[in-house]
């Protein structure tokens, strides 16, 4: 049986099928989510191998407590319909579909991973990577019925769009935005992109507030140094969660039949409440993982 989805997807660590040791390594990091790459980190010659790897080291386990995923390559390649086999017939959450610009891409693997798994399928996140995924977003989402969370290929996406990098993000605000939205809209999940400079702590510390000010539930990441960033910051703050735990508390002890109440002199409804209880929510789950966890990140090398 395939485990449940936890709540929490503040860190997202792509780890590199095709790395014996990176593989090992993952047993000890405290990202919520590991994402088992059999795509980019993987070259051609070696994609064989990492599909291997990848299935004999989820089989062994040793990763409690984590989301787990699989990135197979693209359905256009020669390595698609052996990914999906192999990843649909794995103990994960997951299956990451990338380079999606239709929705007839999201649609095939969706038949080829129900066809192929024994047992319960795992749920199929989609990755966003170009101007014509964006166009296609509600075409996207909708054939995705088992779909469960998008991620944000931002890389390729600002290469895509011929949007200049910049620290701030500027020419990718709207298409971010438009990400959370559609996710949002279908009751998704949804990962910001990576942040490739490994010894710019500040830069992503920066760029996750930016996403978590958008909307995203946590970030993707590539290396496992930036776990702990991602963590502190798509952890709500104790000035949220106490305002959060007022909200909830003056709601439950409302006169009966009162559906509008005033919190520190702001009107509160019943969807305030339900943010608040998710505030609340990922505060407990996020002290949970963090107490169980308490180990410093591996250092660069």
């Amino acid at each position: 049986m395939r485990p449940e989805s936890p709540l929490l997807r503040r860190s997202a660590l792509f780890v590199p099928g095709a790395n014996r040791r990176a593989l090992a390594r993952a047993r000890t990091v405290d990202a919520d989510v590991l994402i088992f790459d059999l795509e980019d980190s993987a070259a051609p010659a070696v994609k064989a191998a990492a599909r291997r790897q990848v299935c004999e080291a989820v089989r062994a386990g040793g990763y409690a407590g984590r989301e787990l995923a699989v990135r197979v390559n693209a359905v256009d390649s020669a390595e698609w319909s052996a990914d999906v086999q192999a990843a649909a017939a794995l103990p994960v959450h997951a299956l990451l579909l990338p380079k999606v610009h239709s929705a007839a891409a999201v649609a095939a693997t969706v038949q080829a991973v129900e066809s192929t798994a024994q047992a319960e399928a795992p749920a199929l996140w989609v990755m966003v990577e170009s101007a014509a995924a964006l166009m296609a977003l509600a075409e996207i989402t909708a054939a995705a019925g088992r779909a469960s969370c998008l991620v944000v290929g931002t890389e390729d996406l600002a290469v895509d769009m011929a949007v200049p990098p910049t620290p701030a993000r500027l020419g990718l605000l709207a298409a971010l935005s438009q990400c959370v939205a559609a996710a949002r809209a279908r009751g998704l999940g949804v990962l910001d992109g990576v942040h490739t400079d490994l010894n710019d702590a500040a830069g992503l510390a920066r760029m996750c507030e930016q996403g978590r000010s958008l909307g995203f539930d946590g970030k993707t990441l590539v290396h496992p140094s930036q776990v702990e960033v991602a963590n502190r910051v798509f952890r709500p703050t104790e000035a949220e969660v106490a305002a959060a735990e007022t909200v909830v508390a003056a709601w439950e002890s409302r006169a009966a039949g009162c559906d509008v109440i005033a919190v520190d002199g702001r009107m509160v409804e019943r969807l305030h409440v339900t943010a608040a209880r998710r505030v609340v929510a990922v505060k407990a789950e996020a002290e949970m993982k963090d107490a169980a966890a308490a180990r410093p990140s591996p250092p660069l090398e």
